[in-house]
């Protein structure tokens, strides 16, 4: 009955968003209520279905043409419902494709069978349009899945987390809010600004939060979806922004003709395009954005998923430094690898799975909106390299963080291992060869295999890893640097799905690769923040004020931003 697991979650995910469509609509009758539903399912697929799943293809997850014929309504209710009874009672199928996928989706009890109904009738439709036959899946009656990592450690370490503020919700859709980023503002007056992927940037002012920027007005051709990573991804404030007022932001536009700055063969397809581009403030005193914008960048990718998700400047950088007022840029593969497509990513001719840094006020770019730095490591690389290129082979670069110098950034894996890796010039990370210390083919990759001695190619190695026993997608942090002595130099992160939160101890060479877990205590008891959020899927960002040297903990489930207010060791 896990006829989807990662499908299925997605299929709920979905199915959330019928809670509002269906209510807004009056009833049909006859024809234009068949049409209706079927639209409805259509718009609820690709909205929330495709950044995972396909109808006649094997992507992140498992394609779900074929399966409402395979199994009844009612089991497939149940399952959306409660997916972790079907591995649990040992159904055969549900134990072979937890196995293959590595992924469990919560249960989404709340939904109402008929706005489950409506996604499968989506499914059902185009399997019959299509012809479409269901997944063959080999029975699989062997233990748990084997672990292929060393396990996370629990110890004594507990935090304590105080409210501090809840995001409005941008859409009577859920998630309610889909609060992403965190940056302090750069005069150190205590103002914070948070972004929701929905294209809104909000400035909290002590416990006041009011809109700073609002993109859907402002770019044209502006999505947040489909996919859980597209909208507004990322926004960073220019070291010198106090003087020029200069924002640089990452957001997705639907594909509608504009020239790339990286493109590829007509013959694949676009299905979005990131965009970076500078927004210049007229007075940086103003509450509310004001200003013009100017775009930097242009990428097309294949897929809804794995984009520029996070942009950044170096803090440690001094003003005279090289590194100064250089933007690091992270983008993941766009998809092509699950598209089918691996040769658009891994390679210095493709700004696809790549960290890049430029010069935002140089000019030496192809496009001469921006420059590339002299000291970047492929600047006199010939024959169509792109020379904008820091480091590559990155399968999803979602969070980028320094610490003395060292850059981290937290890669999104495929079915097996999380990783944190710290990014080296010129560097090479592997994907879509490499996950984790294992080899991968993306002919296949669900399954990772030990690297043939043969085949020891110069890939740079994680510093952690997790495997998919522990979490499913990891969200990157910040290494603690306040006065919370319990949490000193430590890399905390945590699991987007499971919102468990992670550390790692940091010292001047990396000697402990060894991951721990933090618990989380709320009036003298352990509770997590499946408990605390209220949903199943966490949805968790870890944040960091640099300046105050305070540590917050956002979830997107239910919009609320919580700082951390007390670290303890309990033995």
């Amino acid at each position: 009955m896990t006829l989807i697991l990662r499908s299925v979650y997605t299929l709920a995910a979905a199915s959330l968003l019928l809670l509002n469509c269906a209510g807004k609509k009056q009833p049909a009758s006859g024809t234009n209520q068949v049409a209706s539903a079927a639209s409805d399912g259509k718009e609820l697929f690709t909205t929330h279905c495709v950044s995972c799943h396909a109808m006649e293809q094997e992507e992140i997850g498992p394609r779900l043409g074929g399966i409402t014929g395979l199994l009844s309504e009612k089991e497939l209710i149940a399952f959306v419902k409660n997916p972790n009874h079907a591995i649990e009672s040992g159904n055969v199928r549900a134990v072979s494709l937890s196995k293959r996928y590595k992924m469990i989706m919560p249960p989404f009890d709340f939904l109402k069978d008929e706005e489950i109904r409506a996604i499968l009738g989506y499914i059902a439709a185009e399997t019959k349009l299509h012809n479409i036959a269901p997944l063959e899946v080999k029975p699989d009656r062997e233990g748990p899945t084997a672990r292929l990592g060393t396990p996370v450690v629990k110890t004594g370490l507990r935090i304590e987390l105080e409210d501090f503020v809840t995001i409005p919700p941008s859409s009577d859709k859920m998630p309610r809010t889909r609060i992403a980023n965190m940056r302090p503002h750069p005069s150190h007056d205590g103002t914070l600004y948070v972004s929701d992927q929905r294209g809104i940037i909000y400035v909290i002012n002590g416990k006041e939060i009011t809109p700073f920027l609002d993109l859907r007005g402002q770019v044209e051709n502006f999505v947040n979806e489909p996919g859980l990573g597209t909208g507004l991804g990322s926004f960073a404030f220019h070291p010198d922004y106090l003087q020029n007022g200069l924002i640089y932001i990452t957001h997705t536009e639907a594909p509608r003709g504009k020239p790339a700055d990286y493109s590829y063969n007509d013959s694949i397809k676009v299905a979005l395009q990131w965009v970076v581009s500078e927004w210049k403030m007229d007075d940086v005193r103003s509450a509310v954005f004001k200003g013009k914008s100017r775009e930097l960048l242009r990428i097309n990718v294949p897929n809804v998923v794995h984009g520029t998700q996070d942009i950044g400047f170096n803090p440690d950088a001094a003003k005279g430094d090289k590194d100064y007022g250089m933007l690091y840029i992270g983008t993941g593969d766009g998809g092509s690898t699950i598209s089918k497509h691996p040769e658009l990513c891994h390679t210095l001719h493709s700004l696809l799975g790549t960290i890049i840094r430029i010069d935002p006020l140089g000019n030496n770019s192809k496009n001469g909106r921006y420059g590339i730095p002299a000291d970047n490591p492929f600047v006199k690389e010939a024959g169509g390299v792109y020379r904008e290129i820091y480091a590559y082979g990155f399968r999803n670069p979602h969070r980028l963080a320094w610490h003395n110098g060292r850059l981290f950034s937290a890669e999104v894996g495929e079915s097996n291992f999380e990783e944190v890796n710290v990014i080296t010039k010129g560097g090479d990370y592997g994907w879509n060869v490499r996950e984790g210390n294992y080899a991968i083919s993306s002919k296949d990759l669900k399954n990772v295999y030990p690297v043939p001695a043969t085949e020891a190619a110069p890939f740079e190695k994680p510093y952690l890893a997790y495997d998919h026993v522990d979490g499913n997608a990891i969200s990157g942090g910040y290494v603690y640097e306040g006065p919370i002595a319990a949490l000193k130099d430590k890399y905390i992160f945590g699991d987007i799905v499971n919102g468990r939160i992670f550390y790692a101890n940091v010292d001047a060479k990396l000697s402990d690769g060894q991951i721990y877990e933090l618990m989380i205590v709320r009036d003298g008891q352990e509770t997590n923040l499946v408990e605390m959020s209220g949903s199943k899927r966490v949805d968790i960002r870890i944040e960091y004020n640099r300046f105050t040297k305070e540590l917050y903990i956002m979830t997107k489930s239910d919009g609320k931003i919580r700082r951390v207010s007390r670290a303890y060791t309990n033995n």
